[in-house]
């Protein structure tokens, strides 16, 4: 036992405080600009216009986040946004689960070449107009599919999910398999439960990217108002905000000093920021075991 008795030397001592002090500053500085924004949001309006918020709140309201509801189209814009996000990513984790696993299986037609062309597909891009141009002669423009039906495919997320389900062990798929289960019964009833951790991990991904995202809704729905996403509202509003501060200020919800500019930008900020910041700690267990199970093997 005296063999395997560790003791802590000066220098071991002395490398934990440090590596204590440097992740802790660290995680502040992380952390304070978020901090920052919010505690704006929610202070007198008056006072963030003179800069004098600064570590505290000060004059505490949540009337700029009230206000957003008179803001015509935000609401639908967040609808457009959650739905979206909710959407494409369920279909694109069922599709990368079941394209993951089939490449897998070496009785798969072609094997090989349909997942060197997957493979190939995230190293040659033909850029912005070559992509508007085949989604327009695809009907996808001012379509609400236009935001659906190109998330569904993600190589990336196919490749990890690929890598993770070689990690489960055979002999429970030839168990099923002598059992008499079909390949979609194997899939559904062992490969999809066994692979939570990885496909928490792509969702996360996923649910990330289409909250994100703008290029999409700035250009192939320039025509139809109706299908911006939240992003995209968002954006117009910050090249606008003189305009949106007269149409928050003209619904009455704030009553704690005039809106200006910078409260404007400072809320819409949060806004777009929250939902992600409250989703990824429910995910981070799996996040981080499906990211560890899938580099395993390349």
């Amino acid at each position: 036992m005296g063999n395997n008795f560790y003791r802590k030397t000066a220098g071991d001592t002395i490398f934990n405080v440090v590596n204590i002090v440097v992740f802790t500053l660290f995680t502040i500085l992380c952390i304070f600009p978020f901090y920052y924004l919010f505690i704006n949001t929610i202070s007198d309006n008056a006072l963030v216009g003179a800069n004098a918020i600064t570590l505290l709140p000060k004059g505490i309201h949540f009337g700029n986040y009230v206000a957003l509801k008179d803001v015509q189209d935000f609401g639908n814009a967040v609808m457009v946004t959650v739905s979206r996000t909710i959407l494409a990513t369920a279909l694109m984790v069922l599709c990368s689960a079941f394209a993951g696993y089939l490449t897998t299986k070496r009785e798969m037609w072609n094997r090989s070449f349909w997942y060197r062309a997957l493979v190939i597909t995230m190293y040659f891009n033909a850029g912005t107009i070559p992509w508007y141009l085949n989604m327009l002669g695809l009907g996808l423009t001012d379509n609400y599919l236009g935001y659906i039906i190109p998330a569904i495919v993600a190589p990336y997320n196919i490749i990890l999910v690929k890598t993770y389900i070689e990690s489960i062990p055979a002999s429970l798929e030839e168990s099923a398999t002598i059992d008499g289960a079909t390949t979609m019964q194997v899939f559904i009833k062992i490969i999809l439960p066994l692979s939570k951790p990885i496909l928490a991990t792509i969702a996360v991904f996923g649910a990330v990217g289409n909250w994100n995202s703008l290029q999409d809704s700035l250009i192939l729905m320039s025509n139809s108002p109706g299908l911006y996403t939240m992003q995209h509202r968002l954006w117009v509003y910050l090249n606008s905000s003189s305009n949106l501060a007269a149409a928050m200020s003209g619904g009455g919800a704030v009553t704690t000093g005039m809106l200006n500019n910078k409260v404007i930008k400072y809320t819409i900020s949060m806004v777009t920021v929250i939902p992600i910041m409250l989703v990824y700690p429910f995910m981070q267990r799996y996040f981080e075991e499906g990211m560890m199970l899938g580099a395993v093997k390349g």
